[in-house]
């Protein structure tokens, strides 16, 4: 393997592509039950009454006094497994139903009847007013700042769920070992160690008496990060009330209505500008919608507030978010993990800032760009280079932006007018703050065997990104062995050590750097003909600012990963419809490890962030998600784009795989406010809302 970029075969592609791969709704096991959940109708009730209909021979329900320990670990655990006397949104499990035949458990589901007293409800971000968390830094003099201000700017920005619209429905077979005594879950997920923690949580058992193995996943962009805990938890305990093998797979409706969302925001930003136009202070004050259950929400939140100011250096800030409890169904992790919805919020400031002064939005943000030695808002540094003016140059190359915008800037008449956007933005690589450190250390393991085929043993999943061949990719080019020497299958915690969760952006960069230190060991040591292992495990050693979490200050991540995103359309005036012209991307993730794999990491983010900013429009009524099928919520097609312009730039990161960084979230962070900019000017209107859906298209004022 001469050049780690060149694309490969991936590890999957055969077994996929033939229809030979499993997944859970495949999995057939002797005496294995099926099951259906009795969901909560109202957003906030006491439980009075549950009236089950006569459950005939072999058929059980399974409630919260099923479990030793009813709550869900996550980073916290106020969400119990099964509601047992409060429901606190629609949709919540309050007891799962299993038996041998399908259609009879359904029916015994639809049988049972709740009896309910109903209690007041929060079913809108707007009405909330209890805090479930909440984070602020501060930087510099604000109040000096707007005190002397030329000019005040204030706007307050609008960002909606958004659904992962992954293929796969969450799925889960739960078994328990009577003999052992163990718990045993088979599954569509990201995480496998956070599934096997919670189970540990809820069945009070130890390390050696849970196990947990990741089936084929069909897609996950982080709706398969907390849900499997949960499902799984579920489907244990009815395995361990039932005694057999218990299957739950959610159908597109339950799962569309249940499951963890994008979380929802509004984000309201003050801009203190001088005579000369600069941003010398930035005020923002975000709320989220984190639902019922707190969750991931913490960390999406941390995200949110670190993007909060975008690529630009701003001297004196004020930023500050609270999390916000609603009844409704809980949000959680999402591609982009909270920066999507403050990048729509900083880059659209920074458009109607420039248009204000009557200046290009390029040459506006040039005047704010971070650079290489610039302190990050919260007091660490931007300690490797910042590839933004290269970018720039290849995005003009590629899209001849700055010609079109001025185009596009005169007058224009007819049904039929154009518009063209840019963001910039970033993504942290890793987990928040001392994370990798602290709490995950992870470790992972290279076995060779006797015929000197390698197996990669670690917890990270491919759910379709393409993360077997990826790490395939660096053992091999470093043993300097063929690739198809290299062994990797999916995670069962029963054989492979914990190297963190498939999140954030880390497994490449993190543990692909693991298997790379430990490629080395291995080639140092390798005899022909013997078998031999070495296990390598996360060591930090890099200059920063260490982080603290409670005075929100420091080095929040190890490096960035920076994007540049174009998008050209043209605006039906009279029906409020776009079509695109042109899309494209321009990425620093440090070094490509498969070109093929990357491109499609970027088309794909590119589109679902063209539609979040577009058309998936979902909202909540009277505590009920109404968009929960592919007729009601619609999601972009390959009829819906263009072929994209994808270019990459070479930027070692040195703590990275042959100086690869993190890359799958960063591709979808940009396309929203680069669509929302080029709507902008097609309309001549500025808009505060996404997703900009041809009704809000026409009916802005």
């Amino acid at each position: 393997m001469k050049d780690i970029s060149v694309p490969v075969e991936k590890k999957d592609h055969r077994m996929k592509m033939s229809g030979r791969a499993e997944y859970t709704a495949d999995m057939k096991l002797p005496g294995m039950l099926y099951s259906s959940f009795v969901r909560s109708e109202v957003p906030h009730a006491l439980i009075k009454d549950i009236k089950l209909p006569e459950l005939p021979d072999g058929y059980f329900s399974v409630s919260g006094s099923d479990i030793p320990n009813n709550h869900c670990a996550c980073i916290t655990d106020e969400q119990p497994v099964f509601a047992d006397k409060e429901v606190m949104f629609v949709g919540e499990a309050i007891l799962l139903i299993c038996g041998p035949d399908e259609k009879t458990v359904k029916k015994l589901c639809a049988e049972t009847e709740v009896i309910y007293e109903e209690l007041p409800a929060v079913v809108s971000l707007d009405e909330a007013t209890e805090v479930a968390l909440g984070y602020e830094y501060h930087k510099g003099d604000t109040e000096t700042a707007f005190n002397n201000a030329d000019k005040v700017i204030s706007e307050t920005f609008r960002t909606g769920y958004q659904e992962q619209a992954y293929i796969e429905t969450q799925s889960a077979v739960g078994v328990w070992d009577k003999d052992k005594g163990k718990a045993i879950l088979y599954g569509s997920m990201q995480c496998p160690y956070y599934v096997h923690s919670a189970l540990m949580h809820s069945f009070e058992l130890d390390e050696s008496h849970v196990r947990v193995v990741q089936e084929v996943t069909g897609g996950g962009f982080g709706g398969k990060e907390d849900f499997p805990s949960l499902l799984g938890c579920q489907a244990v305990a009815a395995a361990r009330k039932s005694g057999h093998p218990v299957r739950i797979i959610l159908n597109r409706r339950e799962d569309m209505s249940v499951t963890t969302k994008r979380h929802p925001a509004i984000l309201k930003y003050d801009a203190a500008l001088d005579k000369e136009g600069h941003i010398t202070g930035l005020r923002a004050d975000i709320r989220m919608d984190s639902g019922a259950y707190p969750g991931l929400t913490s960390v999406v939140m941390q995200r949110t507030l670190l993007a909060a100011l975008g690529v630009y250096k701003i001297d004196n800030l004020d930023v500050k978010g609270r999390a916000m409890t609603t009844n409704l169904v809980n949000n959680g992790a999402y591609r982009g993990f909270g920066a999507p919805q403050a990048f729509f919020a900083i880059e659209t400031l920074m458009n109607h800032i420039a248009d204000k002064l009557g200046v290009s939005p390029l040459s506006y943000r040039q005047m704010h760009f971070v650079k290489q030695g610039d302190e990050t808002g919260t007091g660490g540094k931007f300690w490797h280079h910042v590839p933004i003016p290269e970018m720039i140059e290849k995005a003009e190359e590629m899209s001849d932006y700055s010609r079109k915008y001025a185009e596009y800037a005169r007058p224009q008449s007819g049904r039929y007018r154009k518009g063209i956007g840019m963001s910039i933005f970033f993504h942290g690589c890793g987990f928040t703050g001392s994370a990798e450190k602290d709490f995950i250390k992870s470790k992972l393991t290279l076995h060779k065997y006797a015929d000197d085929r390698v197996e990669i043993l670690a917890s990270n999943t491919d759910m379709g990104q393409g993360l077997k061949t990826t790490f395939s990719k660096i053992a091999a080019k470093v043993l300097d062995i063929p690739y198809e020497q290299i062994i990797i299958e999916n995670p069962d915690t029963d054989r492979v050590p914990n190297s963190g969760p498939t999140v954030a952006s880390r497994s490449l960069m993190i543990d692909g750097k693991l298997i790379e230190r430990a490629a080395e060991r291995l080639k140092a040591i390798w005899e022909p003909g013997k078998e031999q292992e070495i296990m390598e495990q996360y060591k930090e050693d890099r200059e920063c600012v260490p982080w603290d979490i409670e005075k929100f200050h420091g080095d929040a991540y190890p490096t960035f990963s920076w994007g540049l995103n174009v998008v050209e359309l043209q605006e039906d005036t009279l029906t409020g419809n776009t079509d695109l012209l042109g899309v494209w991307g321009v990425y620093d993730v440090g070094h490509v490890i498969d070109e093929r794999i990357m491109e499609g990491q970027a088309q794909g983010g590119i589109l679902q962030g063209i539609g979040y900013g577009s058309m998936e429009h979902m909202e909540a009524f009277k505590g009920r998600i109404r968009q929960n099928s592919f007729t009601d919520y619609m999601i972009p097609t390959a009829m819906d784009t263009v072929n994209n312009g994808i270019a990459f730039i070479d930027n070692l990161y040195k703590d990275g795989p042959f100086g690869a960084k993190g890359a799958g979230e960063l591709t979808l962070v940009g396309a929203a406010p680069a669509y929302e900019a080029a709507v902008e000017q097609a309309s001549g209107r500025h808009f505060m809302e996404i997703p900009l859906t041809p009704e809000r298209i026409l009916l802005a004022e």
